[in-house]
């Protein structure tokens, strides 16, 4: 299992890309697909024509916008120049309405030479080729079903927590985790709603057993505290901070 991380801020920061994360396995699955995401995909050196699956942790615009200028190029490519897979998009509640709304304005989506599926998932771990996918509710915002994935595959597990507070759920998703990339918009000093701060994601990560801890999801007030110190206040493993393709073998 590889990992890269094509973003690790937020919506509007000055030198990261938001919320977007590449994972290899027995084929390559996003995790959610935010601003200036698709432009380090394509650095990443990977087909993008070959990607099938995309799975969203919730649909705030930082973790899904780059969706929209991926799908036009898609449906581009596949009527004049090549042929793609076809895709699979899967998130939680909500996800078919609005795919369905996006898509249906695309001129030329309904004769596009690949199919779209769209898929509902809640707490019921499936099945990705010989990837297994476990998504789990997590609290972040009381209006909007957001979810978090652990993805198991040849013996190793990669646990993403989306934009989440500390809750049950997060910590039975990151359970013994190899690695846990965690949302850390904020230090622990200058806490804000809705997010974990540094001393959270290390609670959790301390709480759950984590092996390797990965901080990301950065409000750029985070980078200007040492939330690497103050994660390791409460859990003593490895922690690593995260950066725009950061590539990671577990």
């Amino acid at each position: 299992m590889r990992l890269t991380i094509l973003g690790s801020g937020t919506n509007v920061h000055p030198s990261r890309a938001a919320a977007g994360y590449l994972v290899r396995t027995d084929q390559p699955i996003l995790l959610d697909f935010g601003p200036r995401t698709l432009a380090n995909l394509i650095k990443t050196g990977i087909n993008r024509h070959a990607i099938r699956y995309i799975l969203f942790s919730h649909f705030h615009a930082d973790h899904f916008s780059d969706f929209i200028t991926f799908f036009f190029d898609a449906v581009y490519y596949s009527k004049f120049i090549g042929t793609r897979e076809d895709l699979t998009l899967i998130g939680p509640r909500g996800t078919k309405r609005l795919f369905n709304a996006i898509l249906n304005t695309f001129p030329g989506f309904k004769s596009a030479a690949f199919r779209v599926s769209l898929r509902e998932v809640s707490d019921h771990s499936f099945w990705l080729g010989r990837t297994r996918i476990t998504p789990r509710s997590v609290e972040h915002s009381p209006r909007l079903h957001c979810l978090g994935y652990r993805l198991e595959y040849a013996g190793r597990s990669l646990a993403y927590s989306g934009d989440a507070q500390y809750c049950t759920s997060l910590l039975h998703l990151c359970r013994d985790a190899d690695v846990a990339v965690l949302d850390c918009s904020f230090p622990a000093n200058r806490p804000g709603p809705g997010h974990m701060h540094a001393e959270d994601c290390g609670r959790v990560a301390h709480e759950a057993g984590v092996k390797h801890l990965i901080l990301s999801h950065f409000y750029p007030i985070a980078d200007r505290h040492n939330v690497k110190n103050q994660a390791g206040r409460r859990f003593r493993g490895r922690i690593s901070l995260g950066r725009d393709l950061l590539k990671l073998s577990l």
